[in-house]
């Protein structure tokens, strides 16, 4: 045995023989191919195909962890595996996928931007990985870089949808594209979706409302999807701004409370 390594460096090494977790790991996979096969469409020129694999991406994304969680099978191995996985599919993919499809006139300015989404997301994940621990379930931190890459992925197919060339609001696209990067690594809560309480009974008023939200969704599938992407995107910053009052009174009353220890 190597004297330089450390007992949890040996435990790992040692996990890692004995062998990995299939099922989770597969999913992963999964979404690391449907990452890849939309980076292939995108130099083909097929968008509209590109931005469906981010989304079969993003399914699977979500089904890894829920599996692993379920069957017992969480390991290191598997988070840092999907982290890799993630920078490809919801990172590098959708950058390349912008790029090639309304950054490129914009010369520099534009794949500094797909780059900027690119490591941003890297630092997302980066950053989450630190914080797991120490932060409520019940939020993320700052935009989840799936979300990002799927709000990319909901704008081509909206654009396709409507029969509008990329160059139609390139603007528009390429300030997108800065605000998404900006949001990943901002501060801003999300909401995670991972609250037991969301299985629960709810009321009658919310199954109507999904089954109205399946309709539209069913009729317009390219809008639906962009509007929800969209409400989602800006959550984080109506929300910060909404709690803003309360958030202040809350810092007043904490430091009245030091300002009367202190007198004390």
């Amino acid at each position: 045995m190597n004297p330089d390594l450390s007992e949890k460096q040996v435990e790992r090494a040692e996990n890692i023989k004995k062998g990995i977790y299939i099922l989770p790991n597969l999913f992963t996979t999964g979404s690391l191919f449907a990452g890849f096969y939309s980076m292939v469409a995108s130099l083909n020129g097929n968008f509209d195909i590109a931005a469906l694999w981010i989304f079969a991406s993003a399914v699977f994304d979500g089904l890894d962890g829920k599996v692993a969680r379920l069957t017992g099978t969480t390991s290191k191995f598997g988070v840092e595996y999907d982290s890799l996985a993630d920078l490809v599919s919801f990172g590098v993919t959708p950058g390349l996928m912008m790029y090639a499809w309304a950054l490129k006139p914009f010369g520099r300015l534009g794949w500094l931007a797909a780059f900027l989404f690119v490591v941003c997301g890297a630092l997302r994940l980066a950053r989450f990985n630190v914080q797991v621990n120490t932060v409520e379930s019940k939020r993320f931190v700052g935009l989840p870089i799936p979300a990002a890459a799927s709000m990319v992925a909901a704008t081509v197919l909206l654009f396709h949808h409507f029969g509008w060339s990329s160059s139609y609001k390139r603007l528009a696209i390429i300030v997108l594209i800065y605000l998404l990067a900006f949001l990943m690594v901002s501060s801003f809560r999300y909401y995670s979706f991972k609250d037991p309480a969301l299985i629960k009974r709810q009321p009658f008023g919310f199954l109507l409302l999904a089954v109205v939200l399946l309709i539209i969704a069913a009729a317009e599938p390219a809008v639906m999807t962009f509007a929800i992407m969209l409400c989602y995107v800006v959550s984080g910053p109506l929300g910060f701004i909404v709690s803003w009052p309360r958030r202040r009174r809350l810092e007043k009353a904490v430091h009245k409370g030091h300002g009367a220890v202190a007198g004390h």
